[in-house]
């Protein structure tokens, strides 16, 4: 981070500064169009991923700048030079953008809105729209796309999925029942977090619906388009789907932790993940989980919230 990452967070947080104006309507700061991570919206205000990933990129350089200031003066010293870093005044700016952020929210769902606009259109399921005109891309106007409710990939959902550990279950949960019904999937980048997320919430059968989607995406030819070549995000999405899905895995604080469960279809599954170079393998099948680890170090692991300690080449069952 000091020798390379903190020069382009740098940078990126002083995008985002002068990206960011002030609204003496609000009394906020907004960011004024943009397209978010959904393609079938452009030249909205205020997406509501795009204010909150902001916001997270200037308070993540603040906090790096402030522990390399702390820990390491010479080289703090060398990138302010480096990069003409007013540290006081530009930081001061940083953190009153981050303090005085506008984030659409609808008090009476409780969710996140996607943008400023997004509930002045007819709210209709995807679901209702006829087979014969999917995918929307290849058959409607793209004035139609854009003022439909029709979402292309996940866009609140993928702001939850990267930032998971600020928000509850309910919230996730409230924001995936109100969004996944308007989306209509049609990027490769979209079914695989959704899966992710319906497992999040414990909606394994719809997490299951979408991760055959993402996996079948081009075997299927789901969206018509395989003539133009093979999605290889979508195949990283099936591994994702599996890993971070249905095996719940996650790093937090630099440890390893999964919380499995197993579609009802399946027998089994099992794959390999490697962390601070110890390889281990998990197999999940109805009635236990077992934990190989395949390296001569101990592993550190905690399973369902219980930590376990596996010595090297050792193995441990535990019950589901």
């Amino acid at each position: 981070m000091a020798d390379y990452g903190l020069e382009v967070l740098i940078g990126i947080s002083r995008f985002w500064c002068q990206r960011s104006t002030w609204s003496s309507n609000r009394k906020k700061y907004v960011i004024l169009g943009v397209t978010g991570p959904n393609e079938y919206e452009n030249n909205v205000n205020n997406n509501w991923y795009t204010n909150t990933m902001a916001v997270w990129t200037l308070s993540y350089t603040i906090e790096n700048l402030n522990k390399l200031r702390k820990e390491d003066t010479e080289k703090f010293k060398t990138l302010a030079k480096k990069t003409n870093l007013r540290f006081s005044e530009e930081t001061g700016k940083w953190q009153k953008v981050i303090n005085n952020m506008y984030f659409p929210f609808d008090k009476d769902r409780k969710v996140f809105l996607q943008q400023d606009g997004f509930l002045d259109k007819e709210l209709m399921r995807a679901d209702d729209i006829p087979h014969a005109q999917r995918p929307i891309n290849q058959h409607w106007s793209w004035d139609r796309i854009l003022r439909s409710c029709y979402i292309k990939q996940a866009d609140v959902l993928q702001g939850l999925y990267v930032l998971e550990e600020k928000y509850d279950t309910e919230t996730i949960k409230r924001n995936f029942d109100f969004y996944e019904p308007m989306t209509v999937h049609e990027s490769s980048l979209s079914a695989c977090i959704h899966s992710i997320m319906a497992s999040r919430i414990g909606n394994i059968e719809k997490a299951y619906e979408l991760y055959l989607r993402t996996a079948r995406l081009d075997l299927d030819d789901y969206n018509n388009e395989v003539c133009d070549g093979l999605h290889i995000t979508s195949m990283a999405g099936t591994w994702l789907a599996i890993v971070e899905g249905f095996g719940g895995m996650r790093i937090t604080d630099g440890d390893v932790g999964i919380s499995p469960m197993i579609p009802d279809k399946w027998k089994s599954y099992s794959f390999h993940a490697r962390i601070k170079g110890i390889l281990f393998e998990v197999t999940v099948n109805h009635k236990e989980v077992i934990i190989n680890n395949l390296s001569s170090d101990s592993l550190k692991i905690m399973v369902a919230g219980i930590e376990y300690i596996i010595e090297g080449s050792g193995k441990i069952f535990v019950r589901l």
